[in-house]
């Protein structure tokens, strides 16, 4: 079971966005998810639409109360689950200042025999907090969100010096996974720029005993789009709601490429189970036959007399542009309401989750 640690001590880089979004789209893959939120702001709760779920079973339970995790996992989907998180979390680390061995108690948690996910992410508070530390204990890999800003840049470094200092003290096994650009504009020069940076910085620790010797940028950059701020409202991630999005295409290739970094047959995952789910109208033969009009279906010879028909009047047609030809998932029938939702460009008529006023303890 591969765990993966989204951290960033720069908040508003993308971590809650990347580790909703990018747990989806390995779920979509047909990897077994488990998602657990750090951040005592519970964004990733309200992003899966948990708040009500969270109070008494959640993350602050399994660290506080030595709750087992499967009783803090809330499923999502069929191949989602999470554990959630209020905002009493904040108080987690007060309460953990005197407990030995706080650093450890997730690690200890997800050690639980016969847990049913091919992989585990962490989302990470905005700081480098016995919460993040925690998930650093626990996990494997590191993946940095970064926003391309001269700020973001240099928190990563700060953050590389924590990552180093784990890796020697508490967990060897801990490495840095990848950089993943969130909120990327190409048409910028800093953005670029940071990424040269980034590169340079990497490439120069190439051949040194470091965590990062073996981590990448990501190709995939997650471009600014406002539906990757919407979905959250409606509880949903970026698949269900824009699966055509700019944001669900940029998620979906990074998942795949980070299923890539993952070695799913070292790991035991059961190929059969990865899949794309994703729906594509323009390819989905099964689904364009399915929603054929009843005329098409007629008999032989009215089809003919038809066609006929048709010819005589193609001079008061409009005719088919080769812009038409291109784009031909224009002219289909949405196969499903989620599709046709996104085709209209319409949100899902999902009632947001209710708000819940919390205080903490």
């Amino acid at each position: 079971m591969e765990c993966i640690a989204i951290i960033n001590q720069k908040g508003g880089v993308g971590k809650t966005s990347t580790a909703a979004n990018l747990g989806a789209g390995l779920a979509q893959r047909g990897l077994r998810m488990l998602l657990i939120d750090l951040d005592p702001q519970g964004h990733l709760t309200t992003h899966f639409g948990l708040d009500e779920a969270a109070p008494g079973r959640g993350t602050y339970e399994v660290l506080t109360q030595n709750m087992p995790l499967a009783e803090a996992t809330h499923k999502y989907s069929p191949n989602i689950s999470v554990v959630p998180t209020h905002v009493d979390l904040a108080a987690a680390e007060t309460e953990l200042l005197t407990v030995v061995g706080r650093e450890v108690i997730l690690q200890g948690a997800l050690s639980a025999p016969d847990l049913p996910y091919d992989a585990v992410l962490f989302d990470c508070p905005p700081s480098l907090s016995v919460l993040s530390l925690n998930a650093m204990c626990a996990a494997s890999r590191v993946l940095i969100p970064v926003q391309p800003h001269f700020l973001a840049l240099q928190g990563a470094g700060k953050l590389f010096e924590t990552i180093s200092l784990v890796s020697q003290r508490i967990n060897p096994k801990l490495s840095v996974l990848g950089i993943v650009m969130c909120l990327y504009d190409a048409g910028t020069r800093l953005s670029s720029e940071v990424v040269d940076d980034l590169s340079g910085f990497l490439e120069g620790h190439r051949d040194q005993n470091v965590p990062w010797r073996n981590a990448r940028i990501f190709e995939s950059r997650i471009r600014r789009n406002v539906k990757l701020a919407e979905c959250p409202s409606y509880g949903q991630s970026i698949f269900e709601y824009a699966p055509r999005s700019n944001g669900a295409i940029d998620y979906l290739n990074l998942a795949d490429e980070v299923m890539a970094c993952l070695d799913v047959k070292a790991k035991g995952i059961d190929l059969s189970r990865v899949t794309t789910q994703v729906k594509v109208i323009a390819s989905n033969n099964a689904d364009e036959t399915a929603a054929t009009p009843p005329e098409e279906a007629q008999p032989a010879a009215k089809k003919n007399a038809a066609t006929d028909n048709a010819k005589a009047t193609d001079g008061n047609e409009p005719k088919q542009t080769e812009q038409d030809d291109a784009h031909p998932e224009s002219r289909s029938a949405p196969v499903d309401d989620l599709e046709r939702d996104a085709v209209n460009r319409m949100p899902p008529t999902r009632t947001p989750p209710p708000a819940v006023e919390r205080q903490a303890s």
